[in-house]
């Protein structure tokens, strides 16, 4: 490694003096006594002597309101400075020269002519300001959030303490773990939180973690330098994490990330700091919401999601219950579902038939909310009237095990097939809970009381 002696024996002298007095940066340099050791020959038109003259002169002799003495005396630079000449303003920088930490001199160098010239950058900063301002909202307009609190359809306790947990989160910056099967509306509840907290008009970046290949997984999150590996594109790629700065990034389907980045997750989410392939450390601002329709705690136990990364994502949990035991929500989704898609389809169907809502209590929804909105589609598809009957369904939705709904024709109202449900929800959920009560109710959203009082009415 050279030294910088032989680095600056090896640049020519005249080069190194037409650095010191090119004509767009007038430099003056002086001692620690603050005599000049050089002055640019531009200087000429403003002051009473030469150049060669104002040589080993105080710098207050050649110019009386120069102030760049002052920095050697302090030892502290002024950058953005003005002084006067002839009139007219100037805008320099007054740097103070060190050695081994003690101060030998300072060099003064104009940075603009005129004050007008300062105006024509801030001019030029305002307009990229302006591009950097469009460029984020039209980015926020690609990552924005597509749902609120108010498209989370259903009044079941189960729905209502998952929408109350969820706006809390909103109100705080802390990660949020949702759970629950697919269909359930992870997604929706990611949106909802990041649109009702101080991070809404900033972009929601969504990641599906299990449609990337391992390989891809840390350039997808974290981006990559220019030149990185072979195939990479010629200006980099900016990662996931980046393009969530000041917002939220959602990771659905956390169970399906490669231990090795969960590794790597873990130490982002500790040090809020993210790293590009090919690059360096840099600090970011975002909010953490992760998804999962898998068992987090049994993978734990099979090593296969690391424990540290799972406590970190777990500071608020909202688990979200499934389609089979809320089905008191079930009329409210249904006619949600017909208002919703009659909008955007050439149909005038408005209404579900008794018997038909019965089939829909009966079945048991392995692909919750999303399996009813698309069967309600397809429904509205084959019906030609207004009112969905039990031919415009799939044939063969069966019922479940645990739910035994009498024929439809055998006249049992749509209450009594509702009661019947609620039945089977409370045994299926005293089943969950160990036949512990206490658990039990606090599972359903109800009192204690309630749950005994309809224990009863059921004969149970």
């Amino acid at each position: 490694m050279k030294n910088e002696n032989e680095i600056i024996d090896q640049i020519p002298r005249d080069i190194l003096f037409q650095v010191l007095d090119n004509p767009y940066e007038s430099m003056i340099i002086v001692n620690k006594e603050g005599r000049i050791l050089f002055i640019s020959k531009s200087y000429e038109d403003f002051i009473s002597v030469s150049p060669e003259e104002a040589i080993g002169k105080h710098l207050t002799e050649v110019i009386p309101k120069g102030q760049l003495h002052t920095v050697v005396e302090s030892g502290r630079a002024k950058i953005g400075a003005t002084f006067t000449v002839e009139g007219q303003p100037r805008v320099i920088a007054r740097i103070p020269l060190k050695m081994n930490g003690e101060v030998i001199g300072a060099y003064g160098k104009l940075m603009f002519w005129h004050t007008d010239k300062l105006g024509e950058l801030y001019k030029k900063i305002k307009s990229l300001q302006g591009e950097i301002k469009l460029f984020k909202d039209t980015l926020n307009q690609i990552y924005k959030s597509n749902y609120g609190f108010e498209n989370i359809i259903g009044n079941s306790p189960l729905i209502q303490h998952a929408k109350e947990i969820a706006l809390q989160a909103a109100l705080t910056d802390s990660p949020v773990l949702i759970t629950g099967e697919s269909g359930t509306g992870k997604e929706m509840y990611a949106h909802s939180i990041h649109r009702a907290s101080k991070r809404r008009d900033n972009p929601f970046v969504s990641v599906n973690c299990s449609s990337i290949p391992k390989e891809l997984v840390e350039s997808e999150l974290f981006g990559y330098e220019p030149g990185t590996f072979t195939g990479a594109l010629k200006n980099g790629k900016i990662g996931k994490f980046e393009l969530a700065e000041t917002g939220t990034i959602f990771l659905d389907e956390i169970g399906d990330m490669p231990l090795n980045m969960q590794v790597k997750l873990m130490r982002v989410l500790q040090e809020k700091e993210i790293e590009k392939l090919g690059g360096k450390p840099k600090r970011i601002d975002f909010r953490l919401i992760a998804a999962t329709n898998r068992n987090l705690e049994e993978m734990m136990e099979k090593k296969t999601f690391r424990h540290d990364l799972y406590y970190r994502l777990n500071v608020v949990n909202i688990c979200l219950p499934p389609l089979r035991i809320m089905k008191e929500d079930l009329p409210v989704l249904v006619n949600h579902f017909i208002k919703e898609i009659r909008q955007v389809m050439p149909k005038d169907v408005r209404s579900i038939s008794q018997e038909s809502m019965g089939v829909l209590i009966g079945h048991s929804w392995p692909g919750n909310i999303r399996e009813l909105r698309n069967l309600i589609e397809g429904a509205m598809i084959r019906c030609k009237d207004t009112q969905i009957e039990i031919d415009h369904l799939p044939p063969g939705l069966g019922n479940p095990s645990w739910v035994r709904l009498a024929d439809t024709a055998s006249g049992i109202t749509l209450r009594g097939q509702m009661e019947k449900a609620e039945k089977a929800i409370i045994k299926e959920t005293l089943k969950i809970a160990g036949q512990n009560r206490s658990k039990a109710s606090k599972i359903l959203g109800i009192h204690r009381t309630g749950l005994y009082q309809k224990m009863k009415k059921y004969g149970m």
